[in-house]
């Protein structure tokens, strides 16, 4: 995973996305409700362990995707583990990339 340099710009511009913050976070939360296996901290970020039910996967690249035109100090790694689509994430290296990072964390309930 290529994490961005600790020079990138911690701040979320949603000026041109088709969704607001808040249908955001709500797509967050329900994917994580439907499909959260498990969450942990690593050396480099978080991962999250999703259920591989249909459409998650494409679910997820998409919100990836969307996440990084408007929070570019984030990094992400998806990929499919057997029965699992696992989900990385990692941030510069500063203080307020990492307490995004915490927040989106924090999103998904264990």
């Amino acid at each position: 995973m290529r994490i961005p340099p600790a020079s990138t710009p911690v701040a979320c511009d949603m000026s041109t996305a088709l969704d607001t913050p808040g249908q955001r976070l709500d797509e967050y939360r329900d994917l994580f409700a439907r499909t959260l296996v498990a969450k942990e901290e690593t050396g480099y970020g978080v991962l999250f362990r999703l259920r591989a039910a249909p459409g998650v996967e494409d679910q997820v690249r998409d919100l990836a995707a969307r996440e990084l035109l408007c929070c570019p100090f984030f990094a992400f790694e998806v990929t499919v583990r057997g029965d699992e689509i696992h989900w990385a994430a990692a941030v510069s290296d500063s203080d307020a990339a990492r307490a995004a990072l915490r927040d989106f964390y924090d999103l998904a309930a264990s």
